[in-house]
């Protein structure tokens, strides 16, 4: 398998850098709230995780992320209608125990979940994929702009609902193409923008897409292949959306390089499409130029979250190191630091199953969350993809934990 990460990650140097000095737009050093230290527990949540274990149709995937069809990511009833997509997608059937896939299994790029609640009952859930005219498996989202070319994927990005442009579903999806060198064999070559008008649902034809400019070279760089891609998370600090303390923007947030630097972006909910409104964040204040953004955290992932918490700090959250064997995270004072050191939020065992396993890309979900704590994923691949699936089956998707606080 082309594995989901889109990094080029050397362990062998993890070094922490500093991070822009704070300056008189963000708190003052003496406002800044504790930035070293949580009260939580954290424990599995099983009863999520064994939602998404499935030996037939749907039975493994990467890439989650979750949207509201309200658009409110904080105020979820039993009725409420919840999208999940998906990145790269089994679709088969198993052996009766999970284990080799029957032949006629094949990988689609993306797919979608529709839920009921937020409850993880396993009636409320239907999994979607698009089918050719006699059945097959295919893929939702295909690119198709003017920098496409044949053969490109896309890999999804986070997106929100925005309920100040006629309600439209906003994706980031990375454009991949494959390549004949690497670690990978793949590479990303630039970023789109999917819309989807209120009550779309699939196979999405009234999808459109357009070329999305926020993605650039790493010229700080010291490795080939490094870019700046936004979309890594999104999070809409607005009063449709319910955050708890709204200044009406929708931060994007890239990551970038070796050491998985954080970069973050910003936009009014009713411009989101007019990219010559969008600013970022220069360790000062905003400015239109993406080359001069600054690193407000790294060591992350290249899916991550950042969250609002009861207490007024956000919480980034994020597979430390990209492919460390931990869930991190780091606090923060405002939507765009500054952020706190790394704390530890849960250890990952998948890797003890296989040497090959990889897990990746953790991330937040508040709108499945019940008050008081956040439910966070994180996925699971392997470096000997195609192998590992014939002998473990279903392996491939999100495992999910809960985090309480105290």
């Amino acid at each position: 398998m082309k594995v989901k990460i889109i990094l080029q990650l050397s362990f062998s140097f993890l070094v922490i850098i500093l991070m822009e000095r704070c300056t008189s737009t963000h708190k003052s050093a003496a406002a800044l709230p504790d930035l070293t230290t949580l009260n939580f527990k954290v424990e599995a949540a099983p009863e999520w995780t064994e939602l998404l274990h499935r030996n037939a149709g749907w039975f493994g995937a990467d890439g989650i992320f979750v949207l509201p069809k309200s658009g409110n990511d904080y105020t979820v009833s039993d009725s409420s209608d919840l999208t999940i997509f998906f990145s790269d997608t089994m679709v088969g059937e198993l052996e009766a125990d999970g284990g080799k896939p029957k032949p006629g299994y094949k990988m689609v790029h993306n797919s979608v979940a529709l839920l009921k609640g937020n409850e993880p009952k396993k009636e409320n859930i239907q999994f979607n994929w698009k089918q050719d005219k006699a059945g097959n498996p295919e893929t939702f989202f295909v690119p198709n702009t003017p920098l496409s070319k044949p053969g490109d994927y896309y890999w999804m990005g986070d997106g929100f609902v925005n309920r100040d442009i006629k309600n439209n579903t906003y994706m980031f999806a990375y454009r991949i193409r494959d390549t004949a060198d690497g670690m990978f064999l793949f590479t990303q070559v630039g970023n789109a923008l999917i819309v989807m008008p209120e009550n779309s649902t699939p196979p999405y034809t009234n999808q459109r897409q357009m070329d999305a400019p926020i993605f650039i070279e790493d010229t700080t760089a010291k490795y080939p292949n490094n870019y700046v891609s936004y979309g890594s998370a999104v999070f809409a600090n607005t009063k449709s959306a319910g955050a708890p303390n709204p200044d009406g923007y929708v931060y994007v947030y890239a990551v970038s390089g070796e050491l998985k630097k954080v970069s973050v972006a910003r936009v009014k909910s009713k411009d989101f499409e007019n990219f010559t409104q969008w600013k970022y964040w220069d360790g000062t204040t905003w400015i239109s130029d993406i080359s001069k953004a600054a690193k407000i955290a790294d060591r992350a992932s290249n899916e991550l979250s950042v969250s609002p918490l009861p207490d007024g700090r956000y919480a980034m959250v994020f597979q430390t190191d990209g492919l460390g064997n931990s869930v991190g995270m780091r606090l923060g004072a405002t939507p765009y630091g500054p952020f706190g050191p790394i704390i530890k939020v849960w250890d990952c065992t998948e890797q003890q199953q296989s040497k090959n396993f990889i897990v990746y890309n953790a991330k937040a979900h508040p709108v499945l969350s019940k008050p008081g704590e956040l439910i966070i994923t994180y996925n699971v691949g392997s470096f000997d993809f195609w192998n590992d699936i014939k002998l473990y089956g279903n392996f491939y998707r999100p495992r999910f934990i809960r985090l309480k606080f105290q």
